[in-house]
């Protein structure tokens, strides 16, 4: 992803330092965590912070910090994540669950969790404090609303954009929410706008990781493909492509919601796309990237503004 100011780039390898600076006495801890953050993935939450506190940079080290937590607090989700998925690959690299056990990686979620929670304490403020906390736990419901869908033969368009949101664009809108807090904690005006500019991107990347899961091969993501699919989650382009079937083609899609086999892949990928699955789902794509567009232009601070377009840009266009 390129950046129009580079000196985000400078800030993003100084929350990575941060982050694996850590040094942590028992080996077996240390290699864990070490593991777990050797890849870099997209950053897009410590870097929303980093954009929306960047009209203020006299305060990097506190928002390096805070991007930091972010990062951590997103990490932990993604850890657990793949014990609760039992997802096999993140990053191109095996799971922690899968290279290790479903124990550790449940552990070091929480290990990685209370690191962050630390370092918020650290920050001692309590704006930041609350806001995070309760991104936490809204991502924790989304996980457990989702849970509750696994295997429903039906799903209505308005749960899967609430998972989307808890999952997704809570933590976006919390990252950008935080770095405004900041650095213009009076300025509700921009609190405000830029916090729900990230809430519509958050949900937009979701909707693109939805289809994107329905459109290319496990080498290039990075992750397996279809995955949600197999474990029985009805997602974006599933969702339209049976809205549009009839009768006996959504008896037939339905039927492989949950089924394990690898080499059913191209036959539902191909059905999904006749259906115009993956056409309606770039359609509601396009309205969320939309609506984050219209609240980034509303965003004063010139510099501040294109770099949010600027990622609204690429989270539409990415192709991983």
């Amino acid at each position: 992803m390129k950046l129009i100011d580079d000196s985000y780039k400078k800030e993003l390898k100084l929350v990575n330092k941060l982050i694996k600076s850590e040094i942590i006495n028992e080996r077996v801890i240390q290699k864990l965590y070490d593991y777990i953050f050797k890849q870099n993935g997209k950053q897009l939450r410590p870097l929303l912070s980093l954009i929306a506190s960047g009209g203020d940079k006299r305060k990097t080290v506190k928002r390096v910090k805070v991007a930091a937590i972010i990062e951590l607090l997103h990490t932990a989700t993604l850890v657990h994540d793949d014990v609760v998925d039992n997802s096999p690959l993140r990053r191109g690299m095996e799971t922690i669950n899968n290279f290790w056990t479903n124990s550790h990686g449940v552990l070091m979620g929480d290990f990685i969790y209370s690191k962050a929670f630390m370092l918020m304490v650290e920050l001692s403020n309590i704006k930041i404090l609350n806001e995070l906390s309760k991104a936490t736990n809204d991502i924790s419901k989304g996980e457990l609303i989702q849970l509750d869908l696994i295997g429903k033969k039906e799903v209505s368009l308005d749960e899967l954009i609430q998972v989307s949101y808890y999952k997704t664009g809570r933590l976006f809108e919390a990252s950008a929410k935080c770095g405004a807090i900041l650095v213009a904690k009076d300025d509700k005006k921009y609190i405000n706008t830029i916090s729900n500019f990230a809430k519509y991107l958050g949900i937009a990347f979701q909707i693109k990781d939805d289809m994107l899961d329905y459109s290319y091969d496990t080498k290039h993501l990075g992750k397996p493909t279809l995955q949600d699919l197999r474990e029985g989650k009805i997602t974006y382009p599933l969702y339209f492509a049976m809205k549009a079937a009839n009768s006996k083609d959504k008896k037939s899609l339905q039927s492989f919601l949950g089924v394990k086999k690898e080499n059913v892949g191209s036959q539902v990928i191909e059905k999904i796309n006749a259906l115009g699955g993956i056409c309606k789902t770039e359609e509601l794509l396009k309205s969320y990237i939309k609506k984050s567009t219209r609240l980034a232009d509303k965003i004063e601070n010139k510099k501040i503004r294109e770099e949010m377009l600027n990622l609204t840009k690429f989270s539409y266009e990415r192709t991983k």
